[in-house]
């Protein structure tokens, strides 16, 4: 059976996806960020997993940015292998 906290949290990334996404329509990332928005203030995701996603989305994203440097990227494997991310 699936943990509904693994379930929240990955809607909360699904959701800062596509925030960040430049193929999304503003409409739709209004959208999203408004649902983020509710999740957060409902209480929905708890403010360590929302931390730790947020940690790991950066990292995710430090890999794929062309301007990071390589011992940079390294680093950003790694801390997503420890968290088990990768």
């Amino acid at each position: 059976m699936s943990n509904p906290g693994n379930t929240l949290s990955q809607v909360a990334r699904g959701l800062k996806a596509a925030i960040s996404n430049p193929n999304n329509s503003e409409e739709a990332k209004e959208r999203a960020q408004e649902r983020l928005r509710d999740m957060e203030e409902s209480g929905e995701l708890e403010s360590r997993e929302a931390h730790e996603d947020n940690v790991a989305i950066g990292h995710k994203a430090n890999l794929s940015n062309p301007n990071t440097s390589e011992e940079a990227k390294k680093h950003s494997a790694q801390v997503l292998e420890e968290m088990g991310r990768s």
